[in-house]
């Protein structure tokens, strides 16, 4: 079984498909963290054409684990993401834009899943455990909530994702999706396959701070810049960056790690950025000298990155813009797309519980023949071994025989046993056929007579 089970495996490999899947919680408008984190990325996966399909997630439900009791606020932030995502570049036509709660398949299968996991792995998940401080859960965490990476676990595996595009924060949660697949293969069958990771090419994008210079960009704490900004907003928010609190004057040496503007310039600017707006500068480099020395104000850093981050947003504003004005057609792009999304997870769904036994009503033998069925299939399995096991069967009942002939033969000829010698030797004739270390004559002295034979049921199994 298991030798069958590993060549079905590299026959899937060989055969395997490329496939993306990946998602947004709607709980507000997505920020540059989002963009540089994977949206960005999606939109040039997307259009090299090297997958066979990308699934895109907005999780609902997800999203419902910590807000069910503002349901209002998720139903409204669906469109919002759509329109973000719409505004970026993905297009659904190389890519399935769908909504979590409308695959009912993907809560039964968090359901198996949830089998496969204990609480204590799900406590020593370090993104878990972070979200639940954050959100001062502490003991009262809701069950949804905290089962959150089964429910991701059965979002990657219900489309068969090869890759999973996220940002450094998630990288936990898909090594806990990973263990669920190679358990749930090695007990079961070889059917759900194990996602690889994919981060973002440049470190700054891995995440981004807030304005505020806090470590992460977050609605909650209102520290983005949304890619549905105005220009204005994205201004004001830029000008008000966190810089190098030693850097007062303009002399003064500053300081570029741990300076939100430099860290947003190295994930948006490009060499033609400075030939654009900074001509002084060849590059991101001298700009970091200069400022490391000192002699260069935050005032003319943050109005470049204005600058940079307006060229980037303009197109995207625009776009956005347009989308707005047909909002039913941005709701038949989730619809087609759920239902497509929704055949793709049946099919995983019917895979998984044909593996756990659990087809009863598509499984036409067991409805046919009932105990017939069950026997056949052992017959089958009886059949299906291997040499090495029929020998050691057979090796089995050949020990037994000359067990059972060797008690025989002692209790037919007791005079066998007449001395204490005698005994002795008999006991370690019978030891030594089945390679079982020999008695001393004092050992064999404690069960003289009928004592005997329970040594001897006792050593020879």
């Amino acid at each position: 079984v298991l030798e069958e089970r590993h060549l079905k495996m590299i026959e899937n490999k060989k055969n395997q498909k490329k496939i993306i899947l990946t998602g947004d919680r709607p709980t507000g408008r997505l920020h540059v963290g989002h963009y540089v984190g994977s949206l960005r990325r999606r939109v040039e996966l997307q259009n090299t054409g090297d997958f066979d399909k990308i699934f895109i997630m907005i999780a609902d439900a997800q999203a419902l684990t910590d807000n069910f009791e503002n349901p209002e606020k998720v139903r409204q932030n669906i469109i919002e993401v759509a329109l973000d995502y719409l505004s970026c570049g993905l297009d659904p036509a190389k890519s399935t834009l769908f909504i979590q709660s409308q695959i009912p398949e993907l809560t039964e299968l968090t359901f198996f899943y949830s089998n496969l996991v204990t609480v204590s792995r799900l406590q020593r998940n370090p993104t878990v455990k972070t979200e639940i401080k954050m959100r001062n859960f502490e003991t009262s965490i809701p069950v949804g909530f905290f089962t959150y990476p089964i429910s991701q676990a059965a979002d990657i595996t219900a489309f068969k994702a090869t890759v999973v595009p996220v940002g450094e924060d998630q990288l936990p949660m898909i090594e806990q999706t990973r263990e669920i697949v190679r358990k749930f293969n090695s007990i079961y069958d070889e059917v759900l396959v194990e996602p690889e990771v994919m981060l973002p090419d440049n470190a700054a994008c891995l995440r981004l701070p807030g304005i505020d210079g806090k470590q992460k960009m977050s609605k909650s704490l209102g520290n983005c810049i949304y890619l549905s900004d105005t220009e204005k907003d994205v201004r004001t928010k830029v000008m008000s960056m966190y810089t190098d609190p030693t850097h007062i004057q303009i002399t003064d040496p500053g300081h570029v790690e741990g300076n939100t503007v430099f860290t947003y310039l190295d994930a948006f600017s490009k060499p033609e950025h400075f030939a654009e707006y900074l001509p002084e500068y060849a590059n991101l480099d001298e700009l970091k000298a200069h400022y490391t020395r000192g002699g260069l104000g935050d005032v003319k850093i943050k109005k470049f990155l204005n600058n940079v981050l307006q060229e980037e947003l303009a197109p995207i504003r625009a776009r956005r813009a347009e989308f707005e004005k047909d909002i039913p057609m941005v709701y038949d792009i989730l619809k087609k797309g759920s239902e497509a999304a929704r055949e793709t997870a049946a099919k995983t769904l019917a895979e998984v519980k044909a593996a756990m036994k659990i087809n009863y009503f598509d499984d036409l033998d067991l409805i046919k023949d009932g105990p017939a069925a069950r026997r056949k299939l052992m017959d089958n399995a009886i059949s299906q071994l291997r040499p090495g096991y029929a020998k050691l069967i057979s090796d089995y009942n050949r020990l037994y025989e000359q067990k059972a002939a060797i008690l025989k033969d002692w209790r037919e000829k007791p005079s066998l046993l007449d001395t204490l010698d005698d005994l002795t030797d008999a006991v370690n004739h019978g030891l030594a056929q089945f390679g079982y270390p020999l008695r001393t004559r004092d050992e064999v002295r404690r069960f003289v007579g009928s004592g005997a034979r329970r040594l001897i049921q006792r050593a020879i199994p």
